[in-house]
């Protein structure tokens, strides 16, 4: 064999050991490709070539708890592109035609049509006008597609509680967070097929997979109740223009939440168009030193532990010292005295229960603040509930006794309180708020029934009973005297903190509020009142929040049909008189005019169109027997009225500064304010007739207060 040969030899061989090692390396590519990657690269593939378009669910309806909507999803439509079949067509005149319509940026518009995707939403939940618009057009590669969007079809209606959801139909805020899983229900999807280009296959394959709509809820909130709840805020807001305010409304035997309302508010439908601050919802949020409505907890934790009975006496000598501290009573100077257990809850009195905090000690005080439910949350269905503020117990201090057994040095929340009364009024059984009374289907099927769920016994059955009694005689004796309701029976406690700041309280901020239940003896509802920094001069919670408790423990009663039932006492004093004083309506509104008469059992025939009462038949105090009729004349409120034109005096007793100026105003007539507080004596009396343009002197003092201290 040659030279030549063997090289030849050597070089093929050479070569197809090249060859050879290539072909292993293909071959593992291959296998890499086809069993390590393959399922990898096969789904790749799938989705270069499939849309996953995903198809909302409807979500759940919102209902109170006797079926009426509250919240209901509705259709709206959403413009969206196909890049590949707009860039066919002339994607300059559809970005230019699309901002038009749409109020959009034409560049932004522009880059979202001509994006290297299959699918583009250009504007979601668009007005209707405008979708046919947009459909008229025509424009090639653009279309519209319906999606479901949340109709809060009361506006601000129970909106802390509602809560809203986004653009994409997620809860944000309130149930409407806290409830998203079951309302939210299981998106659809629509898959198509398509080339790289973007057409349609032939077919291709196409796939419809639909959505599962969500759950309906049913609240214990009832709509009439939360209209009465709502009212009384508006009527708030506009008479002391305070920082905020909430009323809550409970069933004490199960916890269910008949209302709940704060202010300020917002639309959960334009959500965005209002402050983060308008949509903190005061009722589980606000945390605050909750001033005498507090002494309710030490009251009932010293009967409970035998430190005081009903008759234990106290001795006020308007104030007590604790270490260094000297601690006042409000009504220092002057004193209380001598005073047994049952007036020192009555006059709200702060010596007696620093005196009581002190007997208790820190062990057995902090027992029922624990158990009360205070510093930590009650459960109730939303989001962003706060606990409070509780020095720890191993940090308390002799003063902190003290000062907590008045409602200072502890915070607590709206919710908090509300569940402690409510407690005294359940036989001492502390339940868990609730606002989700059920969870059904589209098909009416119960998915999830929650049932009242008790939480702790606080306080046995005798001493709840006992504090409630103690509780009613502070309203028909005490400080709570403005939240009295003839032929109901009314337990509860007035409150009136100064709010804390930096290096000590606030001068001039307050918070009043009024906490109770009605009937006393069966209670039906539990209500808290609380209005923060009221302005125009009064801000006692007895003056101004108590008030406000009546009005709604009245019409809340009477709507559950629950039955006046008058007490001897006020039979005895309806029976002295056999006929009733007519009471003076004129130079009122409609309003308070029809609610003084029904007040003192007349009927009311109106007569001509207004909203002010400008005269009446018979006039104010005449008798008449119950039931009788009194014709009330109406005309336009007498703002405005010439100088030298005779107006009829008022009656401004019990009325505010700002609520005489205001009723003085409309007459005609100039307010001449003497003293601060509430009007209580005026130098020309009520129905004397004056030229307009007089001045009314007015002498105002502070009501019986009810201060923290």
């Amino acid at each position: 064999m040659s030279a030549t040969n063997i090289v030849i030899r050597k070089r093929v061989t050479k070569l197809f050991l090249i060859i050879g090692l290539i072909l292993i390396l293909l071959i593992g590519r291959l296998a890499w490709i086809q069993f390590v990657r393959g399922n990898e690269l096969r789904d790749l593939a799938q989705k270069n070539r499939m849309d996953d378009i995903p198809v909302p669910a409807d979500r759940g309806t919102i209902y109170d708890r006797n079926g009426k909507e509250l919240v209901v999803s509705i259709s709206s439509d959403s413009v969206f592109a196909i890049p590949p079949e707009v860039k066919k067509g002339d994607p300059e005149k559809t970005a230019a035609e699309l901002a038009r319509i749409l109020d959009l940026n034409y560049e932004d518009v522009y880059k979202r049509i001509t994006k290297n995707s299959n699918f583009e939403y250009i504007k979601r939940k668009v007005d209707p006008e405008k979708s046919r618009e947009i459909k008229k057009l025509a424009l090639p590669g653009i279309d519209i597609v319906e999606e479901k969007q949340r109709s809060y079809r009361k506006g601000k209606f129970a909106s802390h509680v509602l809560g809203f959801v986004g653009i994409d139909n997620i809860g944000l805020e309130g149930l409407e967070k806290k409830l998203d899983r079951d309302l939210a229900g299981i998106p659809g999807r629509i898959i198509t097929e398509k080339d790289a280009t973007g057409r349609a296959i032939p077919q291709a394959l196409h796939t419809y997979k639909p959505p599962v709509p969500g759950n309906d809820v049913y609240l214990t909130i009832d709509e009439t109740i939360q209209y009465f709840v709502e009212r009384e805020l508006e009527n708030v807001i506009a008479q002391y223009q305070p920082k905020g305010a909430t009323v809550i409304v409970m069933e004490p035997k199960t916890g269910g939440i008949l209302a709940m309302a704060s202010r300020p508010d917002f639309d959960p439908g334009a959500y965005n168009d209002y402050p983060a601050e308008s949509r903190r919802n005061l009722a589980i949020q606000l945390n605050y030193e909750p001033g005498s409505t507090f002494k309710v907890v030490t009251a009932a934790a010293a009967l409970d532990e035998g430190v005081v009975t009903p008759e234990s006496r106290f001795y006020d000598k308007g104030f007590t010292v604790v270490g260094d501290h000297k601690i006042k009573c409000w009504r220092f100077p002057r004193t209380h005295g001598s005073q047994s257990f049952v007036e020192v809850v009555q006059n709200s009195c702060n010596p007696g229960f620093v005196e009581i905090g002190l007997d208790l000690g820190k062990e057995r005080f902090y027992k029922y603040i624990r158990a009360f439910g205070f510093g930590e949350k009650t459960g109730i269905d939303l989001t962003g509930e706060a606990v409070g503020i509780v020095i720890p117990e191993k940090d308390i201090k002799l003063i902190n006794i003290a000062t907590i057994s008045i409602g200072q040095a502890i915070s607590v929340t709206p919710i908090q309180l509300l569940s402690a009364f409510a407690a005294v009024a359940n036989d001492g059984v502390m339940m868990k708020p609730q606002l989700v009374k059920e969870i059904r289907d589209k098909k009416g099927n119960i998915v999830k029934e929650i049932k009242p769920e008790p939480v702790r016994q606080i306080v046995s059955k005798t001493t709840a009973r006992q504090l409630s009694g103690i509780l009613e005689g502070v309203v028909s004796q005490g400080t709570g005297i403005r939240a009295y309701l003839e032929g109901y029976r009314v337990a509860g406690k007035t409150g009136t903190a100064q709010k804390a700041g930096k290096g000590g309280y606030t001068q001039g901020k307050y918070i009043a509020s009024f906490a109770g239940f009605a009937p006393a003896d069966d209670p039906r509802v539990a209500i808290l009142v609380l209005i923060d920094e009221p302005q125009g001069g009064t801000y006692y919670g007895g003056a101004i929040a108590a008030p406000v408790f009546k009005n709604l423990a009245k019409d809340i009663l009477r709507y559950l049909g629950v039955t006046p039932q008058l007490s001897e006492e006020e039979i005895k004093k309806r029976s002295k008189n056999t006929e009733i004083l007519v009471p003076d309506v004129v130079n009122t509104s409609f309003e308070d005019a029809l609610r003084i008469l029904q007040e003192s059992a007349l009927e009311t025939k109106v007569e001509g169109e207004g909203t002010w009462v400008i005269s009446q038949q018979p006039k104010g105090g005449a008798r008449l027997p119950a039931g009788a009729k009194v014709v009330v004349y109406l005309g336009p409120p007498g703002k405005g009225v010439p100088d030298g034109q005779e107006v009829t005096v008022p009656d401004l007793t019990d009325l505010t500064m700002r609520e005489a100026g205001q009723l003085l105003g409309r007459l005609g007539l100039q307010l001449n304010p003497v003293g601060t507080g509430v009007a209580v004596e005026q130098k020309t009396k009520p129905g004397t007739k004056v030229k307009a343009g007089s001045a009314i002197t007015v002498t105002f003092s502070p009501p019986v207060p009810e201060p923290s201290p």
